[in-house]
């Protein structure tokens, strides 16, 4: 990610100790889909980044190691979605799409719209232009599979 995309993660005050987790597990995925590093590596150099101590560390902690962990799932559900190889996503897009399916998959106790809207923000945040709209169509039909019975609910 560039100094920009950097400098742009920093600006924002606002954000929840969660979201900031989400920011942090995102640039991890993305060493790590760029990379191939260590897991364990890349956790312990984002943990020492500016600010990591005002996100959810726990959750952060979850999202990037269980993301990485169940890669070969959350690709196998999302390949389907997609109308590209996965190879050709940009690694934002990528890792964002990962999180989300990752949070949609094992985390029920957050709300389906929240976590497709938390991979949006990220993606507006470090991806390109359209990226965001991209992630939002993909996560809104895995949503409607992994959390058909929540989706439908809020639909009606």
């Amino acid at each position: 990610m560039s100094n920009k995309t950097s400098q742009h993660a920093n600006s924002n005050k606002n954000r929840t100790p969660r979201h900031r987790a989400r920011e942090f597990a995102l640039q991890g995925l993305y060493q790590w889909l760029l990379n191939h590093e260590d897991s364990g590596a890349i956790e312990a150099n984002i943990r020492e980044a500016h600010g990591f101590d005002k996100a959810d560390a726990e959750h952060f902690d979850t999202l990037l190691n269980g993301t990485i962990k169940d890669v070969q799932i959350l690709r196998a559900g999302l390949t389907p979605l997609i109308d590209r190889p996965i190879t050709e996503l940009s690694p934002v897009e990528h890792a964002a799409l990962l999180i989300g399916a990752y949070e949609l998959q094992n985390h029920i106790e957050i709300p389906y719209k929240v976590v497709i809207n938390e991979a949006v923000e990220l993606t507006k945040s470090f991806g390109g232009i359209d990226g965001h709209k991209y992630v939002n169509g993909v996560l809104d039909r895995f949503a409607a599979q992994t959390r058909a019975t929540e989706v439908q609910a809020a639909r009606r």
